[in-house]
């Protein structure tokens, strides 16, 4: 699946590996896999930075659906994680320390940041990130409103342009555009100056609308092939029925980008397109230019809900139902005045 790659490096932590001589920090960590019971609030020894590596006191921490799988041992069978561990890829706050060879941050600088370590996930006081991971928090943005953005920003970002080379004057067709990739998406691909047809359920045309999709389709109440036809790119959050119905509205020569499925070479074959399944990366570069784009009032960021960090089981229960307006973010400590 596309997103093992993603899956594998996203923070397999020990608490045992970490080196701590400070006083502990509170973590939500898992012993076993299972259920959302499994993740445990506790007590850990605070991470310390090597030489390559920023320890940041984390603000706000974003729970994205594959926190669960992870959780749920679904991926265990291609690698299995080394207990006991912290989950959690999105994060914002402000640096603590940083190790002797960095020379983009200091202690004090705010940021935002897709943490990949495995030894120093999101869902905590502090984590460790390296300079390649972290960008300059977006200084329109909240701590909560910037953790609800690196991976699914990047996610959207890697899919459109640098794998599908969305460029101005094509049209795209976003599967699930109310979802934390999906908005961003959306945003992403107007900013490039590109036609939006978006899909999500009755509930949320309107924020489609108001995220600048030039089209809206209701997908309970009408096939989205009717209506998009000819589209350069397709991404496809979904799978299943609907990555399997959207080969045939592609163009000839257009691309579709799946995020949840491997694609069928025979279908891209058969319909003489493009097609990848997208393995989101790090990338401070990129994450940058987003920020950028976010202060400059092209994206917006829709957090629909936050939970204490005592409160990850709800949270992640909730990411769950794929009903999700946006991001749900962890609120871990009080923003700084």
């Amino acid at each position: 699946m596309a997103v093992l790659q993603y899956v594998f490096a996203i923070a397999f932590a020990t608490t045992s590996s970490a080196r701590a001589a400070e006083p502990p920090m509170k973590a939500i960590v898992i012993h076993e896999y299972g259920g959302p019971e499994v993740l445990k609030y506790e007590d850990v020894p605070r991470p310390d930075p090597k030489d390559d590596q920023i320890l940041v006191r984390v603000i706000a921490a974003g729970v994205n659906p594959v926190d669960g799988m992870i959780r749920s041992g679904m991926f265990a069978k291609y690698e299995k994680a080394v207990f006991p561990m912290i989950p959690g890829a999105d994060i914002a706050g402000v640096v603590e320390k940083v190790g002797s060879k960095v020379t983009k941050f200091k202690p004090g600088d705010p940021v935002f940041a897709y943490v990949t370590l495995k030894n120093s996930g999101g869902y905590a006081e502090y984590a460790l990130m390296t300079e390649h991971e972290a960008a300059p928090k977006p200084n329109s943005l909240t701590y909560v409103e910037a953790a609800a953005v690196p991976v699914v920003a990047l996610t959207a970002w890697q899919a459109l342009i640098d794998t599908a080379k969305l460029s101005h004057g094509q049209t795209v067709l976003i599967h699930g555009g109310s979802g934390g990739v999906g908005t961003f998406a959306i945003q992403i691909a107007k900013a490039r100056g590109a036609k939006v047809i978006a899909t999500a359920s009755t509930a949320n045309q309107d924020l489609l609308k108001g995220l600048g999709a030039d089209v809206v389709i209701d997908y309970t109440k009408q096939k989205f092939e009717d209506v998009a036809k000819d589209v350069d790119v397709v991404l496809d959050s979904v799978g299943k029925d609907t990555l399997a119905r959207s080969y045939g509205v592609v163009r000839k020569g257009g691309f579709i980008v799946t995020l949840v499925a491997r694609i069928d070479q025979a279908e891209l074959n058969k319909h003489g397109i493009h097609g990848a399944s997208l393995s989101v990366e790090p990338n401070s570069d990129e994450l940058a230019e987003i920020g950028k784009l976010i202060d400059e009032k092209k994206i917006k960021v829709v957090v629909s809900q936050t939970f204490p960090l005592a409160e990850a089981k709800r949270a992640q229960e909730q990411v769950a139902t794929g009903h999700t307006r946006g991001k749900i973010v962890l609120k871990i400590s009080d923003e700084p005045k």
